[in-house]
């Protein structure tokens, strides 16, 4: 049973929430602030974290923050602030998605479904042989799902891993954004720009000696992003 952890000071919303995961058969954990989270991460195995940003004592963002210092789980943000701004600085900060208050209750679960399906999928190995796509000295064994940069390991999120497996395997192709986002999130492309173009500067940052001048990861100005031939 997958475990998700709902994180809110809004108790209402965390019981709505649980109501909702546990139909769908979920183990649920509560936290009412981010140092709750942080406490409960440290002693349980979650799959999936679900958190507010506005929160007494250790907010979502500041919260986030610590968690992807040492683990790529899975984050949801949930914010009542609806501009691109505060969207954007939840992304960057490490969080998987992000969905508006007031939400509606089956695309939470939609999100969560797909989000965990990403996410057990990065962390178990297919069992087909000769999965490894190599170009330059950047590798993916998609197996192991590891990515290595000139022999060292990079650790990606989820949906990292996912794009950049998508392009190079496709190596020279170009994909726009919409195409991006539709081959990852599996839903259609509505404001997808700011949600796709955030996971690529933080790929680059990984696996770029100099993210401006990037050697694999290149952008076509005007159609989209590819990964250069070896």
């Amino acid at each position: 049973m997958q475990t998700i952890l709902v994180c809110d000071d809004d108790r209402e919303i965390v019981e709505a929430i649980e109501i909702y995961l546990q139909q769908e058969g979920y183990r649920i954990l509560k936290a009412y602030d981010g140092e709750e989270a942080l406490e409960i991460l440290k002693e349980n195995e979650v799959h999936l974290l679900i958190m507010d940003v506005m929160m007494p004592r250790l907010d979502g963002i500041r919260a986030t923050l610590k968690i992807r210092e040492e683990s790529s789980i899975p984050i949801i943000i949930l914010s009542a602030k609806t501009e691109d701004a505060d969207k954007i600085l939840g992304l960057n900060i490490g969080a998987d998605d992000y969905m508006e208050k007031p939400f509606n209750p089956l695309e939470l679960m939609a999100r969560v479904k797909s989000q965990l399906r990403r996410y057990t999928q990065l962390g178990n190995a297919t069992e087909n042989g000769g999965s490894v796509y190599s170009v330059g000295g950047l590798s993916i064994d998609d197996d192991l799902k590891e990515v290595t940069v000139d022999g060292e390991v990079v650790k990606l999120t989820p949906i990292e891993y996912n794009i950049l497996l998508l392009l190079v395997k496709n190596q020279g192709k170009v994909f726009s954004i919409n195409q991006i986002y539709e081959s990852i999130w599996n839903e259609d492309a509505i404001g997808a720009d700011n949600t796709v173009a955030v996971h690529i500067r933080h790929i680059r940052e990984k696996i770029e000696i100099n993210p401006k001048e990037p050697r694999y990861l290149k952008v076509v100005w005007g159609v989209g992003y590819k990964i250069e031939k070896n």
